[in-house]
């Protein structure tokens, strides 16, 4: 089997994981010793929300922890960048819904807690209220959301305004609105000219059905409801020519919403400086080359 990429890029993998909840750091371990071997191209790994133990919280633990810390060996070990889902946070008398952010030589880089539990249902779990970017060094800046954040599009929005490029997204779903979610991906990666990386997990704990979109919100890969190892490049050049030329030279959604400052109802002002946004370049008409 040819092991290389097919061209210059980033490579990342997502594993939809058919898990039962329960400890599952060992299977975890294995899934992606396995992958570093048949994949070695691939240097960001991102797992489904909660996968570690299902959604339970009497597996919460104070970061940094035992499971951290069990992780954050398996970046190391690999030497990539781990991304492993979430875990239950506990902070003094608060629970959060917190995903680590795993540098290759296993540092704990961001942790990011889930804006929107999923109320009423994911009870007594607390918001959190940062966005998370972090940079990969010659490559490119990535934004983290979980799960239900992504039905409020001003977290995506938020994120891209900071600087990311790629959303890593993971998520537990064993409900009947996949299909929505589905469809808010594609909407999210179009609307925000990004990598959008939507990745739930399968088994007893959800219904699979992860899905990666580009940044004209095509799909470059839609799971089944099993076990998938979802290995793909993102590509910055590609990326960035979208936002400065559109895609397929259309529309270019970054620029207007810079260079028109409308006062959103919703919010009572227009939208806020953005370094991120301001780098774009002028908003024209693409040329002949």
């Amino acid at each position: 089997m040819d092991t290389q990429p097919p061209s210059t890029g980033f490579g990342i993998a997502g594993l939809q994981l058919a898990y039962a909840p329960g400890d599952n750091l060992e299977r975890i371990s294995a899934e992606i010793a396995s992958l570093a071997r048949r994949f070695p191209w691939v240097r960001m790994v991102l797992l489904g929300e909660l996968c570690s133990y299902g959604a339970n919280t009497d597996f919460a633990q104070v970061m940094p922890g035992d499971a951290e810390t069990f992780l954050c060996g398996l970046a190391r070990r690999h030497g990539l960048w781990l991304v492993p889902g979430s875990l239950y946070e506990r902070d003094d008398d608060k629970l959060y819904n917190t995903t680590p952010v795993i540098a290759p030589d296993g540092t704990v880089v961001a942790r990011y807690r889930k804006l929107f539990p999923f109320a009423p249902y994911e009870r007594d779990v607390s918001p959190g209220n940062e966005f998370v970017t972090f940079s990969v060094p010659g490559a490119g800046c990535f934004g983290v959301s979980i799960c239900y954040d992504m039905w409020f599009p001003e977290t995506t929005r938020s994120l891209i305004s900071l600087g990311a490029e790629v959303i890593l997204h993971p998520t537990m779903t064993n409900t009947i609105d996949r299909d929505v979610e589905i469809a808010i991906a594609r909407a999210s990666a179009a609307t925000n000219q990004c990598y959008f990386v939507d990745i739930n997990v399968a088994g007893d704990l959800g219904v699979g059905r992860s899905v990666v979109c580009g940044p004209g919100g095509e799909v470059i890969h839609q799971a089944g409801d099993g076990r998938e190892v979802i290995a793909f490049e993102v590509d910055f050049t590609y990326l960035r020519r979208c936002r400065e030329l559109g895609w397929q030279g259309l529309g270019q959604p970054l620029k207007s919403l810079r260079d028109y400052p409308v006062v959103f109802p919703a919010y009572g002002a227009a939208r806020a400086p953005s370094v991120a946004l301001d780098a774009l370049g002028p908003l024209r008409l693409p040329a002949r080359e």
